[in-house]
Formats: C-alpha cells, structure tokens, sequence
C-alpha cells in the first residue's frame, strides 16, 4: 500500500489472524488498549473483519498492517481510526516486543499522519494514549502532537488524554 525505508504498510487481510492473534494478547497490548476478546484464530479474523477491513470499506483508511520491508515479516500495526467518541481521526499503533525500541513506530506513525494529510485530506489527526504509557506519550510528542487534555471517552472509562497534530493553524479542536 505505501512504503517507508525499512517499512511497508498494508492492509490487513484474513492471513493475518495468527499475527492478529498474537498482537493483541501481548502484554504491552492489554495493558495499554484492552482485552479485544481474541482468543482463537477465528476470533482474530472476527477482530480483522469487523475492525480494520470494515474501517478500508467505510472510510477508505484503517489500521494497517507494518512489515519489515527486508524480511517481510509483520512487526506491529500502525493506522487511522475514527471513533464515535472522538471528534475526528486518530492514529492508533502497536509494534511486537522484538520490534519495539528500534524507531519503527516512530517511522510508520510518521508516514501514516502524512498520509492522513496528503492522501485523506485531513485536517488534523487526533492520538488517545493513557495517562502511565510514558513510551507512548514521548512518541507522540517527537510526532510533534500536541496534549489537547485530558478527555473521557464515555461516562465510566477513566479518561485519556487526547494529542492533536493539525495540519492548518486554525480549526484546533
């Protein structure tokens, strides 16, 4: 789909469940995002079809998958999400544990928010991180991000806090 120096993004498709699958059990995962309730390979392309593949055929955009462009192997994911408790899109990404510390997501999160701005027009791009992920927080400030606030998603989730990266110096949420 698109490309990066060492990175290739592309979209996900139903052979990606064992990675899937693997992704969203990782520890980092459920600490940091939550129980996605994929326990199975079935599960996993239950999670593919009704998460990203639906986000490509409503929107034209979703969570893509990241490969090493040398190996071809999937390292994480990296994309756009719009979420009905947001006010616009948001990047969302999360790299296994053997690609993580190696400037990866800071590459792919790099090419998605152009993209977000060339490609989709956007004019901003929204990131939700919680308050403890330090690791996190430090991406989306080298992204250049700024900290909106603290913002609650719905009446009983602690809340988050909400970055934006705009891409016109009006319009900030």
């Amino acid at each position: 789909m698109f490309e990066t120096p060492r990175l290739r993004l592309r979209e996900f498709t139903e052979l990606d469940a064992p990675f899937i699958h693997a992704l969203v059990n990782d520890p980092d995962w459920l600490r940091y995002i939550g129980d996605r309730q994929v326990h199975s390979i079935d599960d996993a392309i239950g999670y593919l079809r009704a998460g990203p593949m639906a986000s490509y055929a409503e929107y034209g955009f979703g969570l893509w998958c990241v490969e090493d462009r040398a190996t071809g192997e999937a390292v994480g994911m990296c994309g756009l999400l719009r979420r009905p408790t947001l006010p616009g899109v948001d990047i969302g990404y999360a790299l296994l544990p053997a690609a993580r510390g190696r400037g990866i997501a800071f590459e792919a999160a790099s090419a998605t928010i152009e993209r977000a701005r060339t490609v989709h027009a956007l004019p901003s791009v929204l990131a939700i991180v919680l308050p403890e992920n330090a690791a996190s927080i430090r991406l989306l400030e080298r992204l250049g991000m700024q900290l909106v606030g603290p913002r609650a998603l719905t009446p009983d989730t602690p809340p988050v806090l909400l970055f934006e990266c705009s891409f016109h110096t009006r319009g900030a949420l």
